[in-house]
């Protein structure tokens, strides 16, 4: 029997009453709603964010029917209800009827499903009201949702977003006031403003975002895609023996503890639906202004961030730190954290991310943003395969050469380093910009399965000096002599672009 994908969906209780897939957390939900009080949770958009607030809402509601068949049934007082105040501002209209108005909007319509009438005017004073009314009827549960959608949606608004701020912080300081009437809260988001810039006064939240028993809170872990998705996986392995593999390698990869990964609840639940391999999750929502942020600072090499864990788990407005947000927002994960925990490695989760953004990335550099780039990869690929320098030379010059004349004013060398390395990335191989060893530095290092090639990059200046930098000799630098004890092929490739032309002018190759 086929299974009923919940794509899109946000609502527990349409879940469960269609018969959809539901991936079980319920006992993930007891332990924080049974061992804490006040939680703050960081995840990427589309992760489930939305399903675990309207599940927890519907568990304080008493909608035992709902539950029935999963970890939590037989575990939990039914009998003892409520009170919910909901607010989720992906929701409220912000953008239409401004911040102050949206929140205006959403008390209001809490309060008449409450029963409840408000009087006073302000909105901070109307959000208390609301809060010891409600609780008449038992101490209130609070779940916020996408909290920080007002900011993120006006980073290229500087004003407005400092604006929305002020006003959240505002909203959310009369919170910790009112501890006696809350029984429980949970604020949800895709980013971590600091504690000063948004709950300053609220500063009794719990940031569960990196804690390990959390780790699989939301998305679907290994063994849950197993469990779950078990009759869809023998179907595939009939065909694709490896599949578990290719999933993995496309879908999974996000952890915030390095002892729990998750795959992407979206892409995953998308390719079981359609059984191809797509960028799902990448393409509801093209980061366009990350990408504006990158190219600003010429930052091309997105995997080479290490940071610490504070700044991992903040975002400043006025100074967006590149490496916390593509955190944030799912485009990088932790590769690797250091033993005292204090410093983080940050990497591309998986072949979705990786390949989309290191695309719309090279087109944000090509001056053709949305127009992708893979389709012309084809004969790059092949030729670094077969050590077929004078190919790869095409390859490059068909990609490049297509940029506008007016992209290469601002920076042409950045632009073009950038370009080149962002071309390489893109082919799937090993590829390491601006290499460092003791003897000096190359412009791109590139390992396929039987070449390790170096290539050293000139802008209207000589192939043969670009060549002489790698030779080893006396008056060389000796990129290749750390690996030489390395079977594989070395090839040393010293190529002169030309400005005017935008194309390779001169290349000379020597293999070692």
């Amino acid at each position: 029997m086929l299974q009923q994908y919940p794509i899109g969906l946000q609502s527990f209780q349409e879940i469960r009453e269609g018969g959809y897939v539901y991936v079980d957390k319920t006992q993930a939900i007891y332990q924080l709603v049974k061992t804490g009080k006040y939680y703050f949770l960081s995840r990427p958009r589309r992760f489930g964010k939305s399903l675990l607030v309207d599940t927890i809402e519907e568990l304080f509601k008493g909608s035992k029917e709902l539950f029935e068949g999963l970890w939590i049934y037989d575990k939990w007082d039914w009998a003892q209800t409520s009170p919910v105040i909901h607010f989720d501002f992906s929701k409220m209209g912000v953008k239409t009827a401004g911040l102050e108005g949206a929140i205006y909007g959403a008390l209001e319509k809490n309060a008449t499903r409450l029963g409840i009438t408000l009087t006073k005017k302000e909105y901070d004073l109307r959000f208390e009201e609301l809060i010891e009314k409600a609780s008449v009827k038992g101490r209130v549960v609070i779940l916020i949702d996408e909290y920080d959608k007002p900011i993120i949606d006006f980073l290229q608004e500087p004003e407005l977003a400092e604006s929305n701020r002020s006003i959240m912080k505002n909203f959310y300081s009369i919170v910790k006031g009112n501890d006696k009437y809350i029984r429980f809260l949970l604020i949800t988001g895709i980013s971590q403003f600091s504690q000063v810039s948004v709950f300053s006064d609220l500063n009794n939240l719990d940031n569960i975002t990196l804690e390990p028993q959390y780790g699989g809170l939301i998305g679907i872990t290994q063994q849950e895609l197993e469990v779950n998705f078990s009759e869809e996986i023998a179907t595939l392995q009939k065909d694709r023996p490896d599949i578990l593999t290719q999933i993995k390698d496309w879908y999974d990869g996000y952890t915030w503890d390095m002892k729990t990964w998750v795959y992407n609840p979206f892409s995953l639940l998308k390719f079981m639906k359609y059984r191809d391999f797509d960028p799902y999750w990448y393409e509801t929502g093209t980061p366009t202004f990350l990408i504006g942020l990158l190219k600003k600072e010429w930052k091309y090499d997105v995997e080479t961030y290490q940071m610490g864990r504070q700044s991992l788990s903040n975002f400043d407005t006025k100074n967006p730190n590149m490496g916390a947000l593509l955190f944030q927002t799912g485009y990088l994960t932790i590769k690797n954290i250091s033993p005292n925990r204090k410093v983080y490695d940050l990497g591309f989760p998986n072949l979705e991310v990786k390949s989309s953004f290191l695309d719309g990335l090279l087109g944000a550099y090509r001056g053709m943003e949305g127009i992708e780039s893979v389709a012309e990869m084809d004969v790059i690929k092949k030729a670094l395969k077969e050590g077929d320098i004078p190919a790869m030379i095409l390859g490059l010059n068909a990609i490049i050469a297509t940029t506008p004349y007016d992209v290469w004013k601002p920076d042409t060398e950045s632009i073009f380093h950038a370009q080149t390395s962002l071309i390489f990335r893109l082919l799937g191989v090993e590829v390491y910009s601006e290499v460092h060893s003791a003897q000096g530095r190359c412009d791109v290092l590139v390992k396929t399965a039987h070449y390790i090639y170096v290539l050293e990059l000139k802008l209207d200046g000589n192939a043969g000096e670009a060549l002489k930098q790698i030779k080893v000799d006396l008056n060389a630098r000796g990129y290749l002599t750390p690996y030489a004890v390395d079977p594989r092929k070395k090839i040393a490739v010293g190529i002169s672009f030309s400005s005017k032309t935008r194309q390779v002018e001169e290349y000379l190759v020597e293999e070692q």
